[in-house]
């Protein structure tokens, strides 16, 4: 499969930002849903003056509804024409016409051989949560979990050496037909702020669904004392779902980052993610 694009065709890099708590997701969906990529390609369908043609964007991770994203990556295929006449004032355009809960920060001219999906090396999330009493300060509510037990953030991180690596997620994932539960999960580490916000930095090669979600729904169990240390490697052994690892809500859930390879590296990347993982040693073809 080919990342070249199309004669007469530009591939253009969007970098963005977004509140989740009103969208649907990221993904359009039939029956008129609101959704990020919805909201995106109607506002650049209606600056470039498009008529019915819809650009459509690919995106470097799918965020469920209720999850932000600080630092979304995508990109669309525009004619070279409508580039041309649009870019100088593209960006300001989209922002008269979107609405305020979704931003464009930056429209550019993408490398060779990019793909915000595929050619992407690591995401990077962040997860915040406070155990203080009395819950949640009201102007972060939509972005913080309140857990009304005290946290142990020296025990949540000990819990979450032992899922380090790759390996087959499955415990932790909501399979999907075809897909593969396979991941390299790069960094798993909480630090408690000075305003006693605990944030989870959850940084991998790629997530299957709620994969971040059951993560921290682990831990948080480890972190109250409801489970010992142990637990959450147990549960990964397993490779099964277990009742007891609760999907955490998706409003402390904020996309950080998404990390790309040298522009050299990114066609022969796109080429590798594209290939279905199977872990070492396990015989399968």
């Amino acid at each position: 499969m080919s990342d070249e694009v199309q004669p007469g065709f530009v591939r253009i890099r969007l970098d963005l930002s977004y509140d989740g708590a009103d969208f649907h997701g990221w993904a359009k969906q039939a029956g008129g849903r609101r959704t990020v990529q919805g909201e995106i390609e109607d506002a650049l369908r209606t600056v470039t003056r498009s008529g019915t043609t819809t650009y459509e964007l690919t995106v470097a991770g799918r965020t469920d509804a209720g999850v932000h994203a600080r630092g979304q990556v995508a990109h669309v295929d525009l004619p070279a024409g409508v580039w041309a006449e649009h870019k100088g004032k593209l960006l300001k355009r989209l922002a008269g016409r979107l609405p305020k809960d979704v931003r464009v920060w930056a429209l550019r001219e993408a490398p060779a051989g990019f793909n915000a999906r595929f050619s992407a090396i690591w995401r990077r999330y962040a997860y915040r949560v406070t155990d203080n009493p009395g819950g949640v300060d009201p102007l972060l509510r939509g972005h913080v979990l309140w857990h009304d037990w005290p946290l142990d953030v020296d025990a949540m991180n000990e819990a979450a050496r032992g899922l380090l690596g790759e390996h087959d997620f499955a415990a932790y994932c909501k399979k999907r037909e075809g897909a593969t539960t396979i991941r390299t999960l790069q960094e798993l580490s909480l630090v408690r702020g000075g305003d006693g916000i605990i944030t989870a930095t959850v940084r991998a090669d790629a997530f299957c669904h709620n994969m971040v979600r059951s993560l921290i729904g682990a831990l948080l169990f480890v972190g109250d004392g409801h489970r010992g240390t142990e637990w959450p490697g147990k549960v990964l052994a397993a490779g099964v779902r277990d009742s007891a690892v609760h999907v955490v809500r998706p409003h402390g859930l904020t996309l950080e980052e998404v990390g790309y390879p040298a522009d050299g590296m990114l066609a022969a990347r796109s080429l590798e993610a594209r290939n279905k993982r199977v872990l070492p040693g396990s015989g399968c073809c």
